[in-house]
Formats: C-alpha cells, structure tokens, sequence
C-alpha cells in the first residue's frame, strides 16, 4: 500500500537540481514580518549535504561576512519557508564534507576548489508558480467569456435565421392566399357581368 505525500512545495524540483558538496547557491528563503513576508538570500558555497533525498534531507551553505567572519546555515531540502534555491557554480571535491574549509581563507578556498562552469540551474520560484496560476485563470476566463460571447452570437444568428424563415413562411401563406382569392373574385366578377 503506498502513501501519497502532499507537500505545500514541488519536491521533484528541489531532488532535480543535486545540490552537492562544493557548489555555490544562493537560497532565497522566506521571512516573515508582522503580516507580511519577504525574500531574503543567503549566498555561499554548500560545505555539506545530509540524508540523499529523504524527507529529512539538510544542506550546510557557509559565507564569509564581513571582517573575515565565516557564517553557515543549515537548510531543510524540502522546507516551505525555502523560496527557491539556484545553483550558481559547480566545483570538482574530493570530499563529500568540506568541513575544513572553515578554517581556509576566501583566496586559499578560491584555488582549492576547482570550478567546472558557470551555470544557472535553480528551483521555480513558489512566487513565480502563483503568477503562473494566476495567468492560467485570467487565460481560461478570457476563453470562457469568448466561448460565451460566441454562443450568444450563434443563438442571436439562428434566432434571426428562424425568424427570416417565419416571415418568408407568412409571405408566401399571403401570397398563396391571395392567389386563392383572385380566382374567386374572378368568378365572383363573372356572375355579376352575366347577371
């Protein structure tokens, strides 16, 4: 019997995008203020990954702030207040925790790891999705008022049709009325001549 999981966030997405050891991201997470909320990033390079793809699974981003001050954060793979992630350089390790980093400097780390290239993979953005489902709506609106006015039109064109065939329906009653007529008064003018 399997279970299906329903997740507030598109898990496929975030296993998609293989965060590993020695890539560089930048993690646009969720905060909120009073009653509203905000993206905030946080950019660095990944020294650590934990649990694969399970539901558990973190990952460790480490950044050098300001006065040389090393700053880390631990992310939840799958967590909802997780925007969205973009992985914005890949690097060859050997290690599958670069723990030591911590204790290199920005140049030092700079050398040791060796960058494969520059890409732009990233997560969809839940903002992003809501625009596109707002999109979808106002599109399947537009269709739904245009199929509307459509039909409105056909039974318009039809009713027209129908009533163009009832007046020509009574024009010709009408004139085969009079046809009808027009012998009997005929004869109705013969009898009074004879008479």
């Amino acid at each position: 019997m399997t279970q299906q999981v329903v997740s507030p966030i598109d898990t496929q997405s975030r296993i998609e995008i293989k965060i590993q050891a020695g890539d560089s991201v930048k993690v646009w997470q969720k905060i909120k203020e009073k009653n509203k909320i905000r993206l905030q990033s946080f950019e660095g390079i990944v020294i650590s990954k934990k649990h694969g793809n399970e539901a558990g699974s973190t990952f460790t981003v480490r950044r050098v702030g300001t006065d040389g001050i090393g700053i880390e954060k631990t992310f939840p793979l799958f967590s909802p207040m997780i925007d969205k992630i973009e992985v914005t350089k890949r690097s060859k390790t050997r290690r599958a925790k670069l723990y030591y980093l911590r204790k290199k400097t920005a140049r030092k780390i700079r050398e040791k790891l060796r960058r494969i290239f520059a890409i732009g993979i990233s997560t969809v953005s839940e903002v992003e999705q809501e625009k596109k489902k707002i999109e979808q709506e106002k599109q399947e609106k537009l269709k739904q008022e245009k199929e509307e006015k459509l039909k409105e039109e056909k039974a318009k064109k039809e009713e027209q049709e129908k009533k163009k065939i009832e007046q020509e329906k009574l024009k010709q009653e009408k004139e085969e009325e009079q046809e009808q007529k027009q012998p009997e008064e005929n004869e109705a003018e013969k009898d009074k001549e004879q008479n």
